[in-house]
């Protein structure tokens, strides 16, 4: 995804531009992902480096391995936004290399702050291990049930298909040229015949979407851009919109095809419903055990 596309952007990556700006100056970054990646000891292929320090592909796997699968899809095909962790991944173990080397670790209050989540972290692991949903849990007749008991507020958003002509304003002082010349491919793209896919290939400044002749492909509302999302459910399939000022640039959209909301189908929901049924029979479990736990001996709370 581009960054002056007009969707609003990849929203669980975006708090990583925060470790970006934290001095990532001082040294020289460098990706080796256009080049024959290095080998460190351990054999696992480094995609990034900071001075002495790198991020090597076995960090990369663990980071999509944390995310659900539609994210990773969508962080794979995002060189801006993978270029960003690695940085941002660099900058953690920058500060960290610091921090060790004033023996921060060794703080009191830090080595309390340690232990703490130290304990945090064994007895959530132990608690889940003590009470493992089984596998056969739920049923696909506990699955249908669930869903039949809340289908009627289950939706799906309607989806948008879109395509564009982006201009970036590199200032405001070339906002005004950039509009003319907004206003100039919107009146050409309105004009009867006009091949809006040719348009945006030789136009648009989204390199990503130009190459696919304007196309963003499906979105809900809530993933455009603000400015777009008033426009874009009063455009009908095949119209094109005057020219939108965002942030980035100007924006003129087509929309190619339109799917109206509609209640989520039992197949639509199934893996969610699947997943959230399992968490809540795992809190019950967990809730039953820690309350063996208190019953197995005498309680006893001072009340001063």
């Amino acid at each position: 995804m581009s960054r002056r596309v007009v969707l609003a952007g990849a929203g669980a990556l975006a708090v990583l531009v925060v470790a970006v700006a934290l001095g990532l100056r001082s040294g020289e970054v460098t990706s080796t992902a256009d080049a024959m990646p290095a080998v460190n000891a351990a054999g696992s292929e480094a995609v990034a480096r900071l001075g002495d320090l790198q991020v090597d592909a076995k960090d990369v796997k663990a980071l999509l391995e944390q995310l659900p699968a539609a994210s990773q899809q969508q962080l794979r095909g995002d060189r801006a936004a993978l270029e960003t962790w690695l940085r941002a991944r660099l900058a953690e173990k920058a500060l960290y290399q610091q921090a060790e080397a004033k023996g921060w670790s060794q703080r009191p209050e830090v080595q309390a702050q340690t232990r703490a989540a130290v304990e945090q972290i064994v007895l959530r692991s132990y608690l889940s291990s003590m009470t493992q949903v089984p596998q056969s849990f739920p049923s696909e007749a506990e699955l249908e049930q669930a869903y039949e008991a809340s289908k009627a507020s289950v939706q799906v958003p309607a989806v948008y298909r879109l395509s564009q002509i982006f201009l970036s304003v590199p200032d405001e002082q070339a906002a005004d040229s950039v509009r003319d010349q907004a206003l100039a491919l919107s009146k050409r793209a309105h004009a009867a015949g006009a091949d809006f896919a040719e348009l945006a290939r030789t136009y648009s400044q989204d390199q990503g979407s130009a190459a696919r002749g304007g196309d963003i492909g499906p979105q809900p509302l809530a993933q455009l851009l603000p400015e777009a999302r008033g426009v874009v459910p009063k455009l009908k399939v095949g119209e094109v919109s005057e020219p939108l000022r965002s942030s980035l640039g100007f924006h003129i959209i087509k929309l190619t095809e339109a799917q109206p909301a509609r209640v989520a189908s039992f197949d639509d929901v199934r893996g969610q419903l699947r997943e959230a049924l399992r968490a809540q029979r795992q809190e019950q479990l967990a809730k039953a055990y820690v309350d063996g736990v208190l019953n197995s001996g005498t309680l006893s709370i001072d009340g001063a």
